[in-house]
């Protein structure tokens, strides 16, 4: 099956209107008034939301509706699907929360964890209730440190694990005679000049997506030294660091002007087709290989590696290339078939679910024996794994770090209109839009 990496990135899209209006928000439609009383009758039904990870909703009920028919079959528990688009999934979440009438069980973005854990409105998972299903231990530590905020019991358990990182077009690179994929920023920008010829660009940036901005601003925030947030959750977007942090960003098409000024509108996965068409040699992207052969290169074509680090590490710079990137299996606190609900959460994460989902959306498995399985083991897969294992760290997980991707995601959108344009990308600014970016947040 074919999986659209877009789709899995929308999900940060427009969180701050969404939170700000969850109290007038209509009440979703789910599965929660439906599943009957707790006990022994309480009825054999249960409503999941999917998040959207394939290439259509189509895809997605391919292939899920076998496997919750698996689930019935083995529990005699009939799972109502509905696969929801990553532009309504946290409209409808958070209209759930509210009413109290939703699924009983659902996908969520996992940098989303903290922010629908302070609604209450998920269960948390206790020793007791992951003892129900499997056990914490089974699960990647890097997966669930995306759960929910720290010191408290996780809001949700994972279920696809993906990671950033640097793909590059093997042929480009060669005929550049360039051998090796950059391993720091000085490499892919010497690299990207060299690539930056006859109206191709050494790299394609997604610069007007929300999403795509706000993970980057973290993955470069975390090499520069920049933290958001302070120990106590409180938002310091327009530190030096952060400053410095987002400058570098912007400046692969500002200064370097290694990425065409066009890619100053790209927001709808025009980024991942330059590269695939031979528009753009480097692309740091998700999981992108369905993506790819659908555009017509063929496996072999690409390279992937780590996206790149500082030379030197600057001060208080930490060695991330990705941020810990993922779909979480939440259950709805108002559920009123707890046990069943947390059934199908066992099933949808046991070994044999996990391989076949994830090969399904060629994700990784967030069960760290599920891995081991031979179809994760491919040259790409095995720098993702890698990636997530030593190199990724979690979005902070604070009740703002919603609001905090599509406030930065939304600043920016505007540096990079500005370079675009040919606007001088100064420190003062990038420190003005981080500075109104912060004051957003505070209002």
């Amino acid at each position: 099956m074919q999986t659209h990496p877009l789709s899995r990135l929308r999900r940060t899209w427009a969180v701050t209107a969404a939170l700000i209006a969850v109290v007038t928000a209509p009440a979703a439609c789910g599965g929660g008034t439906e599943t009957g009383g707790g006990g022994n009758d309480a009825p054999k039904t249960l409503t999941y939301w999917a998040s959207n990870q394939g290439a259509t909703i189509e895809v997605d009920k391919q292939v899920l509706t076998p496997e919750l028919t698996k689930f019935e079959q083995q529990t005699g528990i009939k799972v109502k699907l509905e696969v929801v688009p990553w532009t309504d999934l946290l409209n409808r979440i958070l209209a759930a929360t509210t009413s109290g009438q939703g699924p009983d069980v659902l996908n969520i973005g996992n940098t989303w964890s903290a922010s629908l854990q302070a609604t209450g409105g998920l269960l948390p998972f206790d020793q007791k209730t992951f003892d129900q299903v499997g056990g914490k231990n089974r699960f990647l530590p890097s997966a669930l440190a995306s759960t929910g905020a720290p010191g408290k019991d996780p809001a949700a358990v994972p279920i696809y694990s993906m990671a950033y990182a640097l793909y590059y077009n093997k042929k480009m690179f060669a005929d550049a005679g360039i051998e090796n994929p950059p391993a720091t920023w000085e490499e892919l920008i010497a690299d990207g000049k060299k690539l930056t010829k006859g109206g191709k660009h050494g790299l394609a940036i997604e610069g007007a997506s929300i999403p795509e901005n706000s993970h980057h601003a973290f993955v470069f925030g975390q090499q520069y030294g920049a933290d958001f947030f302070d120990a106590a959750g409180k938002p310091q977007f327009d530190t030096p660091q952060a400053v410095t942090a987002m400058k570098a960003y912007v400046d692969l098409m500002a200064k370097e002007k290694i990425a065409a000024p066009g890619n100053a509108e790209y927001s709808a996965n025009q980024s991942v087709k330059d590269f695939a068409t031979g528009k753009a040699a480097m692309l740091m992207w998700q999981t992108a290989e369905s993506s790819l052969i659908d555009l017509g290169m063929k496996p072999g074509d690409w390279g992937v590696a780590p996206v790149p680090l500082p030379a030197q590490t600057p001060p208080d710079g930490k060695k991330i290339t990705s941020l810990v990137a993922g779909i979480n299996l939440a259950v709805f606190k108002s559920t009123k078939n707890k046990d069943g609900a947390l059934k199908f959460v066992k099933f949808m994460t046991s070994d044999e679910e996990q391989k076949i989902l994830n090969k399904a959306y060629k994700s990784l498995p967030s069960v760290a024996s599920a891995q081991q399985d031979p179809a994760f083991s491919t040259p790409d897969l095995q720098v993702f794994k890698q990636v997530l294992a030593g190199s990724a760290a979690p979005l902070p997980m604070v009740p703002q770090e919603s609001q905090f991707e599509t406030l930065i995601g939304g600043a920016l959108k505007n540096l990079f209109a500005d370079a675009a344009s040919g606007k001088p990308i100064t420190e003062e600014r990038v420190k003005a839009e981080l500075t109104e970016a912060q004051q957003k947040m505070a209002g």
